[in-house]
């Protein structure tokens, strides 16, 4: 979690400093449905390397908008979600998949 010396004075560039670049909010939505594994996200983000995705997987870990479950087996099976605060996003992930997609569609239409 952030601190309260690091908190932005406005409540939307915190949200912004939380989910705001391109890969957190990928994984995010990848996290919607269902946890999902490292190697899963790697594969499914495309563009993303290795380090950048366990930085950002991290990063929203220590903001407390994931949860980090590994399961005592042989090999240790690791895997994400979100947690309570994580869920409290949805609302904001669906209405920018909504805006997405119909700025799309004037974009085709345009065509």
């Amino acid at each position: 979690m952030l601190t309260k010396e690091e908190l932005p004075d406005c409540p939307v560039a915190t949200t912004v400093q939380l989910i705001g670049n391109k890969w957190k909010l990928l994984i995010l939505r990848n996290l919607l449905d269902r946890p999902w594994r490292f190697n899963e996200l790697l594969r499914s983000i495309s563009g993303i390397s290795q380090k950048v995705l366990t930085d950002n997987l991290r990063a929203l870990e220590k903001d407390g908008i994931i949860t980090r479950t590994v399961f005592p087996e042989v090999p240790p099976r690791v895997e994400y979600a979100l947690s309570e605060l994580g869920n409290s996003l949805r609302p904001i992930l669906h209405a920018m998949r909504a805006w997405g997609v119909h700025y799309q569609q004037l974009v085709r239409e345009e065509e």
